[in-house]
């Protein structure tokens, strides 16, 4: 695609508002591509001697428009990183972003800026990320204001609209962030990212610092907001329970690259990779009377500077066979959409 096709998609991009039933499930949105994210250890000199922590290496993955893509692996594993790299929060490494056609790896400042509007993000800490010196209001409207999405006379009504979608009250417009619970706190959080009419959301364990009872209010929530707008979410999260409810492909994540993705009916009923069936026997069963054979990890999780050669995760796996400690894997479709990389299966083309 040449620059003069890349500008006119994006002019086109940013032009076209998600609305319920405008959007083709079958479309996809989001091409990652061999991404990688590697942060520099030290300064040497010498180009081979320097050492990175590599934080997200070689993924790729395509997510179709209007579904949810969830990103489950133990904390450090990459997921956090992964989605700040696809918002270029982070600097790629290498690789390409594919967001509706346009590489967004190589768009200038001002391109980027016109395209932020249509990728938003929900961060973890609800609290936190919101600004302690602002109204509600103010929060939610700042990058409306920033971006012109609306004209200055329809500014306070648009607002209170989409507080409303998302279930806040039109008095709260004036109120403060330390007055409200975290529910409701991510809920402005939540309002943020939808007054800028995304048509991608990546949501950064945005249920994970709040009780099981909200948990499930907000993981509604989004899940209305998705029927309602056609959004297209990337969930990461640590709860494959939470996961399972709200995802239509679940990709596993392990030192920063993908062991298994799959549709979610796949991924629980027919775990392939050794890492994916061990954090399934590990979701507890609400039933006291029901045993359930748990999977135990020996060791810890390598370094990500200095990863195992071969599959990295061999140092864990009970299943480890000789050339798994010095070959990768290749990552293979072995069903329609059901991608795994293990040497115990097929490594032949």
């Amino acid at each position: 695609m040449t620059i003069q096709d890349q500008k006119k998609a994006l002019k086109t991009a940013t032009s076209t508002k998600s609305q319920s039933g405008s959007f083709d499930k079958h479309k996809d949105i989001l091409v990652i591509k061999n991404l990688k994210k590697y942060f520099p250890i030290d300064k040497s000199w010498i180009k081979k001697n320097r050492r990175f922590v590599k934080a997200v290496d070689d993924v790729s993955f395509n997510l179709k428009k209007g579904s949810t893509l969830g990103v489950v692996g133990e904390s450090g594993c990459g997921k956090t990183t992964l989605g700040r790299t696809i918002l270029r929060l982070h600097s790629v490494t290498e690789g390409e972003i594919l967001f509706e056609g346009i590489d967004i790896r190589k768009l200038k400042r001002k391109d980027l800026r016109r395209l932020r509007p249509k990728i938003q993000i929900i961060f973890q800490d609800p609290y936190s990320s919101l600004s302690p010196r602002m109204t509600i209001g103010e929060i939610i409207g700042e990058a409306v204001r920033e971006h012109k999405l609306v004209p200055k006379s329809e500014f306070r009504e648009y607002i209170l609209k989409t507080m409303k979608d998302c279930g806040l009250p039109a008095y709260y417009f004036s109120r403060y962030p330390h007055e409200f619970s975290g529910g409701q706190r991510q809920r402005i959080c939540i309002a943020r990212a939808l007054a800028l009419k995304p048509d991608l959301i990546i949501c950064d364990e945005p249920v994970s610092a709040l009780d099981v009872s909200i948990q499930a209010q907000i993981i509604n929530l989004l899940v209305d907001l998705q029927e309602k707008f056609g959004l297209t979410y990337i969930f990461i999260s640590h709860d494959l329970s939470v996961v399972e409810y709200i995802s239509d492909e679940i990709m596993v994540m392990y030192l920063g690259s993908a062991v298994e993705t799959g549709n979610t009916k796949q991924i629980f009923s027919k775990p392939m990779h050794p890492y994916t069936q061990a954090l399934l026997s590990a979701i507890p069963i609400p039933d006291p009377e029901t045993k359930k054979q748990r999977i135990i990890l020996s060791g810890d999780i390598p370094s990500p500077a200095n990863p195992p050669s071969g599959c990295k995760f061999h140092t864990r796996c009970a299943q480890c066979m000789e050339v798994c400690k010095h070959v990768i894997p290749k990552f293979k479709e072995y069903d329609a959409g059901h991608f795994v990389a293990c040497h115990l299966y097929s490594q032949e083309d």
